[in-house]
């Protein structure tokens, strides 16, 4: 366990991600998500987390376990369709994880949501948080908007607001 990142998350507050993500920021990201769910039948969220409680960062979760864990929580997976995608962002570590539905997934694959990521992290390493997050967005809406096109019966089934961990 680097003592590092055992500083990183212990130094991140709330007040950092209010910082990286004010409230004008979370509406921008919301209203990208809305914007997004008219071109496609997939549900997608986005969280963001300040940093990783005392006993699971001394164990060593990583972002991706912890993502996978958020999208659980979240009931991502329960959408009709199994078309859910989360995109989790771990701020205290700066690292994005994309964790997608069985119904995505296999039509999409690990390769393309580790670009996406890439390209996310490479925004906020610039301090785009916005920009980055609505960035990643639209790149997930083009595969979704291509694998699940939308129908007329369509409803939305999950929350778009931005959740804050």
């Amino acid at each position: 366990m680097s003592m590092k990142r055992i500083a990183r998350h212990l130094m991140a507050t709330r007040w950092t991600v209010g910082r990286a993500f004010p409230r004008d920021a979370l509406t921008a990201i919301e209203k990208a998500i809305k914007a997004s769910e008219v071109a496609h039948r997939g549900e997608i969220r986005f969280a963001v987390e300040g940093a990783l409680h005392i006993e699971p960062l001394l164990r060593g979760q990583t972002a991706r376990e912890r993502a996978i864990d958020v999208f659980s929580q979240l009931r991502i997976w329960d959408t009709e369709r199994n078309n859910g995608v989360l995109i989790y962002l771990l701020l205290a570590d700066r690292n994005v994880e994309i964790v997608a539905d069985r119904g995505v997934h296999e039509k999409v694959g690990g390769r393309e949501w580790e670009r996406i990521c890439r390209e996310m992290e490479s925004a906020f390493r610039r301090g785009d948080f916005e920009a980055g997050v609505v960035g990643g967005i639209r790149d997930v809406t083009r595969h979704l908007a291509e694998h699940f096109p939308p129908v007329g019966d369509d409803r939305n089934e999950l929350p778009d607001n931005p959740v804050v961990l």
